[in-house]
């Protein structure tokens, strides 16, 4: 019989929901054996347009694509020092291009079970940008998406 969960892909985008979907992935790690990895990606398409929009002069946009990679990687470093606290394992995978297809290719690309969202699937009724990255996730993914809801991950953390 085939392990479920082996590997699960956490999308981490800074918010407190995905901190908590990472905590939520971290007990699955400890009770059931799971790869973690901890995926945060640089949305450069976003910046792309906003470039080809005028919006952003070239040298914005570079500055601006600098300052969200500096906030990846302590996002990511957060990850670390969250799954050190209990002596726990997860890979960090800082990506660059559209979120959801970052996502997307780096949970194939690491045969991940399951993508984990933190949030509540209502929210994606709204429109802004975690929103609709969730939307294009759920419905591109070739693999199961979770999503935590507020606090259940904490909650699992802690009893770890």
């Amino acid at each position: 019989m085939t392990q479920m969960f082996r590997t699960l892909l956490v999308a981490i985008n800074g918010s407190d929901a995905s901190i908590d979907a990472l905590k939520y992935a971290l007990a699955a790690e400890k009770q059931l054996g799971s790869r973690v990895i901890a995926c945060y990606v640089v949305d450069t398409a976003t910046i792309r347009q906003l470039a080809i929009s005028r919006i952003f002069v070239p040298d914005e946009s570079e500055e601006y694509e600098r300052s969200l990679e500096n906030s990846g990687r302590r996002y990511l470093n957060f990850c670390k020092e969250i799954a050190d606290r209990k002596r726990l394992a997860v890979e960090l995978i800082l990506g660059k291009g559209s979120v959801p297809g970052e996502i997307i290719k780096a949970a194939a690309e690491n045969d991940a079970d399951c993508i984990i969202l933190g949030g509540n699937p209502t929210e994606m009724q709204s429109r802004d940008a975690i929103a609709d990255a969730n939307r294009e996730i759920v419905r591109n993914s070739r693999c199961p998406v979770i999503f935590i809801k507020p606090g259940t991950g904490e909650d699992l953390y802690r009893s770890i």
